[in-house]
C-alpha cells in the first residue's frame, strides 16, 4: 500500500503541485484547504503524514498542529511557511512540527524530506531492539512508548527518535550536525535550531528542572551528551 499524504494549503496552485509530484513518487494524496478540515479528515484517512501551511483560512496551520498534538495524534508534520521568520519556525517545531519549509521551495526538495522521514518512521518502527533505560525513564524502541517515573509520555515522532538516538549513545557527546544527519537524515542547511527546540522539548519531559539537567546535557560548543542521572 502506498503511503498517505495530506497536503493542507488554500492556494489551489500549491496543492495541485504538491499533488502531482507526491503521486508522481509513488504517494497517495488527499488535501484541504482550510485548517479545520484536518482533524475529521486524519480521523477519517489515517494519514502517514501531513503537509501543512501556516497561513490557512478558518483556523492556521499552528492551531492545527497544536489541535492534532493534543489530540495525541503523532502524525509527522511537515509546515510551510510563507515568511522566512525565524520565530514561525520555532514556534511551529515547539508546537510539534517535525520540519518546515519556507515558500517558495523546489516540490523535490519536499518530496526528499517526506521520503526521509517516513524512511526514518519506518525503520524506527522495525526496531525490535530492547527495552532502554536510564533513571526514571523506560523507553520502547519496538512499541514507540516510553515512560517517565511510571507516567506515560506523549512525544512527537522526531522527540522519540531523538530520545533512542540519544539513549543508545549515552556518555557519548553528540554535535548537533551529527544529531540532524542522524535522526533527520538530510542535510538542514546548517540549521541546527531544530535540534535545540527537540531538545528542549524532551527536557521539558523528563527533567524535573530544565536548567539544570540530569539526562540531556549541553556541552559547550560541541552538542548535547545524554547521561545516566546520578543517584
Amino acid at each position: 500500500m502506498p503511503k498517505k499524504i495530506l497536503v493542507v494549503d488554500d492556494e489551489p496552485s500549491i496543492v495541485t503541485l504538491l499533488s502531482f509530484n507526491l503521486t508522481k513518487a509513488g504517494f497517495d494524496v488527499i488535501s484541504a484547504g482550510k485548517g479545520s478540515e484536518v482533524l475529521p479528515l486524519v480521523r477519517e484517512q489515517h494519514p502517514d503524514l501531513i503537509v501543512l501551511d501556516l497561513m490557512l483560512p478558518e483556523m492556521d496551520g499552528m492551531d492545527v498542529c497544536k489541535q492534532l498534538r493534543q489530540e495525541f495524534i503523532n502524525v509527522p508534520i511537515i509546515m510551510l511557511t510563507a515568511r522566512d521568520d525565524e520565530l514561525d519556525k520555532v514556534l511551529g517545531l515547539e508546537l510539534g512540527a517535525d520540519d518546515y519549509l519556507t515558500k517558495p521551495f523546489s516540490p523535490r526538495e519536499l518530496v526528499a524530506r517526506v521520503k526521509a522521514i517516513l524512511r526514518r518512521t519506518e525503520l524506527g518502527s522495525r526496531d525490535q531492539s530492547a527495552m532502554l533505560i536510564a533513571g526514571d525513564l523506560r523507553v520502547f524502541p519496538d512499541k514507540f512508548e516510553a515512560t517517565f517515573k511510571g507516567e506515560e509520555m506523549v512525544l512527537t515522532p522526531k522527540e522519540f527518535e531523538l530520545l533512542v538516538y540519544l539513549m543508545r549513545h549515552k556518555g557519548r557527546v553528540l554535535t548537533r550536525e551529527q544529531l540532524l544527519n542522524a535522526v533527520w537524515n538530510y542535510d538542514f542547511a546548517g540549521d541546527t535550531r531544530i535540534v535545540d527546540v527537540h531538545v528542549s522539548h524532551l527536557r521539558e519531559k523528563i527533567e524535573d528542572v530544565t536548567r539544570k539537567p540530569v539526562y540531556i546535557k549541553t556541552v559547550r560548543g560541541l552538542g548535547y551528551k545524554f547521561e545516566e542521572p546520578k543517584s
